[in-house]
C-alpha cells in the first residue's frame, strides 16, 4: 500500500499524529526551534522564531487527504498530550501564541475535543 502526498498541502513535517479506526489525523504542530541558551554548546537552534500551526488533516480508508475544521487555537505538538475516548480526540496541553513580553511560547491552558462523528471541536479552560 503506498500513500500519495500530492494532495496533502502540509507546511511542515513536526506535527502530531493520531490513528482512529485506521484513519490517521495530522493535528497541529510547529516549525522552527526554541531558542538556545546564549553560550550553550548542546542546544544549536535552527530559527529563531516559532511557527504554530491550528490546521488538521485526515487520511481515509481510501488513502485520500482531507482537509478538517482547524483547532480552536493554534497547538503545538510539544508538550501535549492525546486520547481517544467516547469517539472524540481529546488534546490537553500544548504550547501556542508567544508571550507579549517575554516572547516565550505560552502553554495552553485548555482541554480541546475533536468530536468524530461530528468532526466539530470543542475546548474548555481549567
Amino acid at each position: 500500500m503506498s500513500v500519495s502526498f500530492s494532495n496533502f498541502d502540509c507546511q511542515t513535517s513536526i506535527r502530531a499524529c493520531v490513528v482512529v479506526d485506521d484513519r490517521l489525523f495530522v493535528i497541529g504542530g510547529q516549525e522552527g526551534d526554541f531558542m538556545a541558551k546564549p553560550g550553550s554548546p548542546i542546544f544549536k537552534c535552527s530559527r529563531r522564531h516559532e511557527v504554530v500551526y491550528e490546521d488538521v488533516y485526515m487520511l481515509d480508508d481510501e488513502m485520500k487527504w482531507k482537509v478538517l475544521p482547524p483547532m480552536p487555537k493554534p497547538d503545538s505538538h510539544i508538550e501535549f498530550a492525546w486520547v481517544v475516548v467516547n469517539n472524540s480526540i481529546i488534546i490537553v496541553g500544548g504550547t501556542t501564541e508567544k508571550h507579549p513580553v517575554t516572547k516565550r511560547m505560552i502553554l495552553v491552558g485548555e482541554v480541546f475535543q475533536f468530536h468524530l462523528d461530528s468532526l466539530v471541536w470543542t475546548s474548555s479552560h481549567h
